[in-house]
Parts: C-alpha cells; structure tokens; sequence
C-alpha cells in the first residue's frame, strides 16, 4: 500500500492548478507554508476540500495524514471498494507515489522503490477522506484494485482522480462508484526511485 508520496509544488502552483479548473482556492487558516518533498504517514500535507460555509468554493488546509486506528495502528490508506463516502471527501495534490517490490538483486536487503508519477504531467490528486481525531483532523488516501501501470508493482492502487474529476468529488455531484476505479493503461509513468 502506499506508504510515501511525493508533492512539491508550491501553494501557489497548487493555487493555479485549480483557478485553471475555475475552482479557486482558499486559505482558511492562512496561507501555510509547505515542505516540498516526501510525504511519510504522520507528516502534515496539503489536502483540499469544498467549504462548509461558502458552497461551490474550496479551501487548502494542511493536516496530519493517517489517523491512530485499532491498537494504535495509522490508518493511512482505506479500502474505496463498495463505500460511498458521502460525507468527508478530501483530495491530496501530489506529485508522484511509491510503491515498493522485493529487490532485484537478493544480496541487498531493502526493496526496490518504484516512482509513479502522470504520464502526460497532468497534475494528480489522489481520493481521501478526513477524519477528527483527539489532535485534530487527519486524512487517509483512499485505495482501489490497481490498474495496468500498477499490477507488475502491488495488488492495490491510490484512487487517483483526474483533474477534470476533481470538482465531481469534492462536491459530491459523482457517486464514488463512478469516480474511483483502477488508472487506464498508459496513465501512469514508471521509474525506479534511489533508496
């Protein structure tokens, strides 16, 4: 499951991207300051989401992602398959996503790390769902069976969503049925990552 994902871009880029969709952003709790890089679970990161108090308008907040689960376990990736999520819905801009394998060479003990990123560069933004924890909000990314690009590498994907999706999903106007389903072949480009 996905463990680590990538997002560099800058509130700003973040910021265009949507105002590119006619989906401009807000800053409820001022604009943050972003670490580009890796995202680990337990890291904060940027997730959109609709405004509760002004409809058909979206705000960027940062939060924790993966929320303490049974025994203490982070719930940082929830299965998609058959849940409709009809309250909650947030989206995670990212870069790029991890997946590990078993390392090609059996003399070396760390896997190998694989990098997804969009075959076209289209922007990507992954499913989540938000949750309120005793320490506040944390989010979770949402998972579904894996698609072509990503069936060599592990038995489940992120959801991704593409961009013309991303309204649909936050604003509820798209069951989550018809939204969250294995990437085409071709969506996804393929690298090995340094360890």
């Amino acid at each position: 499951m996905c463990n680590l994902y990538t997002q560099t871009k800058s509130v700003d880029e973040i910021a265009r991207v949507f105002r590119d969709l006619q989906m401009p952003l807000g800053f409820p709790e001022g604009v943050p300051n972003l670490q580009s890089g890796d995202k680990c679970i337990t890291d904060p990161a940027p997730i959109v989401r609709a405004s509760a108090a002004a409809p058909g308008s979206y705000e960027l907040v940062v939060r924790r992602w993966s929320w303490p689960g049974a025994g203490g376990k982070p719930v940082y990736n929830f299965r998609s398959d058959g849940r409709e999520f009809s309250s909650d819905r947030v989206l995670v801009p990212i870069d790029g996503f991890y997946e590990f394998t078993k390392p090609s060479d059996p003399k070396v003990k760390r896997k190998d790390r694989w990098l997804f990123s969009a075959a076209d560069g289209a922007p990507l933004g992954i499913a989540g769902i938000v949750r309120s924890t005793p320490d506040g909000e944390a989010f979770t990314l949402l998972t579904t069976t894996p698609g072509p690009d990503v069936v060599p590498y592990h038995g489940r994907q992120v959801a991704l969503l593409r961009p013309e999706q991303w309204r649909a999903w936050l604003d509820h106007t798209a069951s989550a049925h018809e939204l969250l389903g294995p990437s085409p072949a071709g969506t996804l480009a393929v690298a090995p990552a340094p360890r």
